[in-house]
């Protein structure tokens, strides 16, 4: 990864961990530390924990993936290969499960966030509520006879996360 890349990385990472630390008035470490202690005493804090530490995981898979791209990369003639662009999609895989992750974190610690205000949070909150009564659509499928599902084959490729 380039020093440039990685500054920023290193300004994101400061910033969120910042805000972290302004929105529950502790270092990160503390904060840790505290909801390892008594995850129910915060769900707030808890969660923000356990986002940020998947934010560090994608980072770090996120760098993995970049460093065999370009290790791969380095033996390539002028052509890239399956297995070189097989890596490169990894990384883009990789980078969009990091920039989903840093969204999510950002949108924990906003709490002007629109989706926490009004109606919107009334109904979220209306919904978390009922969490753990059982699943908010059927378990089974409603029975189809065979003649009424259609064959369709499936095409594609899956990303590993």
């Amino acid at each position: 990864m380039s020093e440039d890349m990685s500054n920023g990385l290193d300004d994101i990472m400061a910033v969120l961990t910042g805000r972290i630390e302004a929105r529950f008035g502790m270092s990160l470490d503390v904060l840790r530390k505290a909801v390892a202690a008594r995850p129910a005493a915060s769900p707030a804090a808890t969660e923000v924990v356990i986002w940020h530490g998947r934010l560090v995981e994608s980072q770090a898979e996120l760098d993995r993936a970049e460093d065999a791209l370009l290790a791969a990369l380095d033996t390539q003639p002028s052509q890239v290969d399956d297995p070189a662009l097989s890596l490169a999609y990894q990384v883009d895989a990789a980078v969009q499960i990091r920039d989903g992750r840093a969204m999510v974190l950002r949108f924990l610690l906003d709490p002007d966030a629109p989706q926490k205000q009004g109606l919107a949070a009334e109904r979220l909150a209306r919904l978390t509520r009922g969490s753990g009564t059982g699943p908010a659509v059927p378990a089974a499928a409603p029975p189809h006879s065979a003649a009424a599902v259609p064959s369709v084959p499936v095409a594609g490729r899956s990303v590993r996360r």
